[in-house]
């Protein structure tokens, strides 16, 4: 919660890194944010903000002054202290917050949403009962109800709410599809676990636990966190072959591809858009190093991690990793 009158006061752990000259995965490393006696946050989203006045006496080795005590009118609450007041569960004031009396007073505070505390408590409406009766869950054949490119953010605030959200769980919620709602808990699980992983420098257990995912709900995304720690040490390779590309005017960007995980393995495509290039794209995997790819929509094909027989593909150059100037000469002896 933000008291009344300290909106401007508001930091974030990057403010905070910045304030002291110092990047932010620095400070994450050296576990600052933990340290005894450190502010605690506003909030307990992942996005965490921290009271500016409480940081600036903590930094300077002063007692830290606590926060006003008393609910004031103004007071700014996040999703979940605005869906405690109203005694509803998170999700359940994601459509409440959405009627006009309630969204027209939204505050967006560093991307957090925050609505004043007479706002919520005066003139958020009753919830509508459903006709009809039935079960709950998604109805058959329906298709889902979430665009996909909201997806991500919506169940992350499902997981931040609950660590032990289950694909059960968001398809009822949400009204997506079972293995669409698998699929984005998993991909979700993988991020934050490989994150604390690559932080703390934990194993998967260590991270699941410290996360608070239980680990019957964390086997898959056990799997897809070291593919994801994996794609992250090749990206500055991968990000040199893009550069290389475009210095020969293959490409219109040199910008490196994003890593794709299909069953669980490590692949990415670059598209050669210039009209003088030597394949329509080249697709790279952990397994087989690079070949080319004769479409620019599907470059991958059926079975993404495995690349597909057939004319118009070959591979190039030698090993998983082969040096820049080595797959650029290859391309030149292909075309």
């Amino acid at each position: 919660m933000i008291r009344a009158g300290r909106r401007h006061l508001v930091r974030t752990l990057a403010d905070i890194a910045a304030q002291q000259d110092v990047a932010l995965q620095t400070l994450l490393n050296t576990r600052q944010h933990q340290a005894e006696g450190f502010p605690a946050p506003l909030n307990a989203g992942r996005t965490r903000l921290y009271d500016g006045e409480q940081i600036d006496a903590f930094l300077a080795r002063r007692p830290v002054p606590p926060l006003p005590a008393s609910d004031e009118e103004e007071d700014l609450l996040d999703r979940q202290e605005a869906a405690a007041l109203r005694g509803v569960e998170p999700y359940q004031w994601d459509t409440r917050k959405k009627n006009p009396a309630v969204a027209e007073h939204l505050v967006l505070i560093h991307g957090v949403e925050h609505w004043p505390r007479h706002v919520v408590r005066d003139h958020t409406p009753t919830p509508r009962r459903h006709a009809g009766g039935g079960g709950g869950g998604r109805p058959t054949g329906a298709g889902d109800q979430v665009p996909r490119d909201q997806l991500h953010a919506r169940v992350a605030q499902l997981l931040d709410d609950d660590p032990h959200l289950t694909a059960a769980g968001v398809t009822d919620r949400l009204g997506v599809h079972r293995n669409t709602a698998q699929s984005a808990l998993t991909q979700l699980r993988a991020e934050r676990m490989a994150d604390r992983m690559q932080e703390r420098e934990l194993n998967t257990a260590q991270a699941a636990t410290d996360l608070g995912y239980p680990p019957g709900l964390t086997r898959r995304a056990a799997v897809r966190a070291e593919a994801v720690l994996r794609g992250r040490q090749v990206l500055p390779y991968l990000a040199d072959v893009a550069q290389a590309l475009h210095t020969q005017g293959w490409t219109s960007s040199g910008t490196a591809p994003a890593v794709q995980y299909p069953d669980n393995v490590c692949v990415a495509v670059l598209v050669l858009d210039a009209p003088a290039a030597p394949a329509p794209a080249l697709a790279w995997s952990e397994q087989h190093g690079w070949r080319t790819a004769t479409s620019r929509r599907h470059p991958l094909g059926r079975g993404a991690a495995r690349p597909p027989p057939g004319d118009g593909v070959c591979h190039l150059a030698t090993g998983i990793t082969p040096a820049p100037a080595a797959l650029v000469q290859a391309l030149y002896t292909t075309g």
